[in-house]
């Protein structure tokens, strides 16, 4: 059988589908405190600076690695004897996160924009909590020669989680009049990552029983994991880490403001649900399960880099949708190119970070690497609103382009740094 031919066949296993749930589970919270949230915000009357500092909400997603010890180590009372471990963590934080988006459902930003902030937060934590298991589970569950397939998966389950809650809600939001109702019935949909839990075992990952002792226990569930990364890479961890901060940094600069872009260039929700969420959701799909078989087929580095570079010509497509203003086969072109690249590098990304990570410290490594990446959406793209103001839309998308040049320029260097690395990862 050919490599594209056993990338293709890899799609058919059990676990691949328990990832691709997983995902969907992983990726509804997102646009509810992100592009959802933005449209809710602009019709409440919100500016555009507020909403752009409200790219800080995802601030949890950058410091998950914080936390990521204890969800990778202790077992919680009873939960943990009955599910296994990680099982216990995931039902655990789906459980808070059902709660957390029926409260924030419950509030009007127009009243109370404080308040809408403090529980979007609180949503993103548990979310954020939610990603640092299911990231676990989901690398000791697959093979090494999976992790292609897989990072597909659960790119695809993220996507099609985005699309609900995106284009969903919106559709939702358009039609019942209300917001609350749309993130009730968001919320409730969290059953499904709940439902994946319990249909499947626990994964039989390699546990590395701590020293005696407080100390001991510290050393090994925070210290460990980080060093045992920084000795397998050498002094090339500081450029992994770098890379893994910059790869998708344009795509989250362009992207945090793409929805107060939409509604600011007259398009309604119910066109930005159905060309921006649907239709793009088809090209995301498309670039996402492409990716999968690119990164089997060239290996990870290739990949990497070709991806990357579409990616960042993909922001210049909104540089011209903002010359072309309200023109509904203008928007379906752009997002065409900038869903499909975008799904081209989340798949070769997020199987670069799996082969990172080591099954005797998955949980807390895939944080650390998830988080240096959600960085770029969150602290340094939360400046999009200001720079979106002052520029006007043509600049800053021109500005997003150039933010992903330094990513693309580092892995260059890695390749030609380490061509032997390069060779066998790709």
């Amino acid at each position: 059988m050919s490599k594209i031919g056993a990338a293709l066949a890899v799609y058919g296993d059990r676990r691949i589908l328990t990832v691709l749930l997983l995902g969907f589970s992983s990726g509804l919270p997102l646009a509810l405190t992100g592009a959802t949230l933005a449209v809710w915000l602009t019709e409440a009357q919100v500016s555009l600076q507020t909403i752009g500092f409200f790219a800080l909400v995802g601030v949890p997603y950058t410091f998950k690695f914080a936390w990521a010890p204890l969800i990778d180590q202790v077992r919680l009372p009873f939960l943990s004897r009955r599910f296994g471990r990680r099982r216990a963590w995931m039902l655990s934080t789906q459980v808070l996160l059902i709660a957390a988006l029926a409260a924030l459902g419950a509030n009007d930003p127009a009243l109370w924009p404080e308040l809408t902030a403090l529980l979007a937060v609180v949503v993103a934590f548990c979310s954020a909590s939610q990603d640092i298991v299911i990231d676990a589970y989901r690398v000791e569950i697959l093979d090494e020669e999976q992790y292609g397939a897989g990072a597909a998966a659960v790119q695809l389950g993220y996507r099609v989680a985005m699309l609900i809650s995106g284009a969903g809600a919106l559709l939702l939001a358009q039609y019942s009049g209300s917001w609350a109702w749309t993130y009730w019935i968001m919320a409730a949909l969290v059953g499904i990552g709940m439902a994946t839990v319990l249909a499947n075992p626990e994964p039989q990952g390699v546990v590395v029983p701590p020293p005696p002792g407080l100390s001991g226990w510290l050393r090994h569930a925070v210290a460990d994991p980080f060093m045992d990364m920084a000795r397998r890479q050498g002094w090339m961890i500081v450029a992994v880490l770098a890379f893994v901060l910059l790869y998708k940094l344009g795509d989250a600069f362009a992207g945090v403001m793409a929805n107060p872009f939409y509604v600011r260039m007259g398009f309604s929700k119910a066109e930005i649900a159905a060309v921006s969420k649907v239709f793009g959701f088809g090209a995301t799909i498309a670039g996402t399960v492409l990716g999968g078989i690119l990164v089997a087929r060239y290996g990870l580095f290739k990949s990497l880099l070709v991806c990357g570079v579409l990616q960042m010509v993909s922001n210049l497509m909104f540089a011209w949708q903002a010359v072309m203003g309200h023109n509904i086969m203008a928007l379906t072109l752009t997002i065409a190119v900038e869903n499909f690249s975008g799904g081209l590098g989340s798949a070769a990304f997020v199987a670069y970070m799996s082969g990172l990570c080591s099954l005797s410290y998955t949980g807390t490594q895939y944080a650390l690497l998830s988080s240096l990446a959600a960085v770029g959406r969150t602290l340094i793209a939360s400046s999009a609103g200001v720079l979106a103001e002052r520029l006007g839309w043509v600049d800053f998308f021109l500005v997003s382009t150039a933010v992903a040049l330094p990513g693309l320029l580092l892995l260059v260097w890695m390749m030609r740094r380490d061509p032997v690395v390069a060779k066998a990862t790709g």
